[in-house]
This record gives structure tokens, sequence and C-alpha cells, in this order.
């Protein structure tokens, strides 16, 4: 029985490796899906009510009948006047880079953020990837938060408008 020449198998590997380069080649950079939908619920942050965190200081699931779109996602709140507020302003309620990993983001690559693991930074909600990402980016806070902002729109972390 003959056996398969090893350069049949370096030829074969080298024909697949070019077609994975190929479907990636098409995107320069990699974007994650902005605000990115729970997928039982299909709602943003995973069905929590944005202001939530600044009013009750942690996230509560909102209720159907209060939702909104805006930044490319539905959203719901606990309360009409939840939902009013948002409406009024949303880029203060809304976690900061579309709801990617703050610490992530000031070393340049996306992670999407934990609506359970977060900080108000500066008056803004920044969801983080981890724990230990939320304690080195509080830590540094001032100066990680300009680097995260620098970084956001290379990645895709910005909602949509």
């Amino acid at each position: 029985m003959k056996s398969w020449p090893e350069k049949k198998t370096w030829m074969c590997l080298c024909l697949a490796l070019s077609a994975v380069l190929a479907v990636f080649a098409g995107s320069s950079v990699a974007r994650p899906q902005l605000f990115v939908p729970d997928p039982i619920t299909g709602y943003a942050i995973g069905g929590h009510d944005p202001v939530s965190f600044f009013v009750d200081g942690q996230p509560r699931k909102g209720d159907r009948r209060h939702e909104l779109y805006w930044g490319g996602a539905e959203w719901i709140f606990v309360n009409e006047g939840n939902l009013a507020a948002f409406e009024r302003n949303p880029e203060t309620y809304a976690p900061l880079f579309a709801g990617c990993g703050g610490y992530a983001l000031s070393e340049g690559f996306a992670t999407a953020g934990s609506p359970f693991i977060y900080a108000l930074v500066e008056g803004k909600l920044v969801f983080f990837h981890s724990v230990v990402n939320r304690f080195l980016f509080i830590v540094n806070g001032a100066e990680l938060l300009k680097e995260a902002e620098a970084n956001a729109g290379k990645v895709g972390c910005v909602p949509e408008r």
C-alpha cells in the first residue's frame, strides 16, 4: 500500500490555511456587534435597565412594557420614569464603549463587558470582562479611560446613531 507523500500533506495544509485567510481578509478590523443583545430575550445589556445602575446602584431587569430602540438595539426599563430619562439623554445612561470591556479597550482590543461587572467612572457606566480588569481600570482610571476612548473607534466599540 502506498503512503501519502509528505509533499502532498504540506500542499493540503497550505491550501487550507489560504482558504481560512481569504475568508478573514475581507475585514481588516474585527467589529463586535453593538450592544450585543441577550440571546434569549434579544435586549441590550442582557435586558437590564441602564438607568438602574445610577438610580439603584445595581443592575435591575427591565420590564417589556417599557421598551425603546436606540444604538442598534432594543432596551427595556424598570419603569416609565427610567425610560423617559434614558430617552432624553441616552449617552448619559448607556454603557460607554457600546458595552465592550473598558480595560480591554485600553489595551487595544474588544471584549464583551458584563452588566454584573461594572463601575461608574467619571459619571459614566463602564462594563468589564472580569473583576480583575475592573480593579486595574479603576486604579488607573483617568489614564486608562483616555486610552480606551482612543481605541474604541478602532475596534468598533461605539454605539450606532
